[in-house]
């Protein structure tokens, strides 16, 4: 992979990067990361996205699957799914940063038309490959837009669809295919996804989801679970409890503010589901998080 892509991002981030590591740029969809030490587990729910690790090195994990990826690797996330990520290799002389771009599925969808690709449906939702250079090349060319800004209104989709076809046609082409198809099982579940993000907090009859997704309710629970590794009620559990973990570390929400806010209506089951989550009850996290805020102080 080019080193100047990885210059071009480290000097953006350096200059940009908030306190978790996370610098945002002005087009839509596109970050940097950086870390200058490992981190500890993140919990997410991922939207579909690439991202190009430059240095350091990263461990995502979906389920019983692991993935140890670095400096050369790109991670696909191909569809809404629950994993727990952590850099595994980063310092203060030798910070861990990747570039992420959201993957857009009408840019998908109008490539796949374009190109001709047939219509598949593929199963495994994260994926790990080499960086092909065409598409090293397009982010650089993208992310030097940064140091122009008035040129990005007017080149930033031409490169971001450029990047699209080169997935589309490389390593990771089997994987976001899916997304190119509107009426395809991942697309269909990606509307039901919409909604539940939406509305997490909210009782969602499983029969609103399944009319979204265009779907029965036994076949949209066989294609969400396919989809996501998940059945809808877990699913919007999950995202209600990392949502709370959240605004509990990073906003510093009381415990009980967090669970109201996130659609719970008892501590107690709050509690219990948080622990079995992520390993510690909500108290740890909150003291943990606190002790580390002070300390940053």
């Amino acid at each position: 992979m080019s080193s100047t892509l990885l210059e071009c991002v480290r000097r953006y981030a350096d200059a940009n990067v908030d306190r978790f590591g996370v610098a945002r740029t002005p087009i839509p969809g596109l970050i940097a990361m950086r870390a200058t030490a490992p981190s500890e587990m993140q919990y997410a729910i991922s939207k579909p996205l690439v991202a190009l690790v430059l240095q350091g090195s990263k461990r995502v994990t979906m389920g019983s699957t692991t993935f140890d990826f670095g400096a050369g690797d790109s991670l696909l996330i191909a569809a809404d799914v629950p994993n727990v990520s952590q850099i595994t290799r980063a310092n203060a002389a030798v910070p861990y940063y990747s570039l992420v771009l959201d993957i857009d599925p009408a840019v998908t969808q109008a490539l796949v038309l374009e190109i001709g690709v047939a219509q598949t449906e593929t199963g495994a939702p994260i994926r790990v490959d080499q960086t092909e250079r065409e598409v090293a090349d397009a982010a650089l060319r993208l992310v030097r837009l940064l140091d122009r800004p008035d040129s990005i209104p007017i080149l930033q989709a031409q490169l971001v669809r450029e990047i699209h076809y080169w997935l589309l046609s490389g390593r990771h082409g089997a994987g976001i295919r899916s997304l190119g198809f509107a009426d395809s099982h991942a697309n269909r579940i990606a509307q039901a996804v919409a909604v539940i993000r939406a509305e997490y907090a909210e009782t969602l009859p499983v029969e609103r989801l399944a009319e979204a997704a265009g779907m029965s309710i036994s076949s949209f629970h066989q294609h969400f679970r396919a989809v996501t590794s998940l059945p809808p009620l877990q699913f919007q559990k999950q995202l209600r409890l990392i949502e709370a973990r959240r605004m509990m570390i990073s906003e510093g929400a009381a415990i009980s503010n967090a669970a109201y806010a996130v659609g719970y209506e008892s501590i107690p089951q709050f509690t219990r589901e948080y622990g079995r989550l992520f390993g510690s009850p909500p108290a740890k996290d909150v003291r943990e998080s606190a002790g580390k805020r002070q300390i940053a102080a």
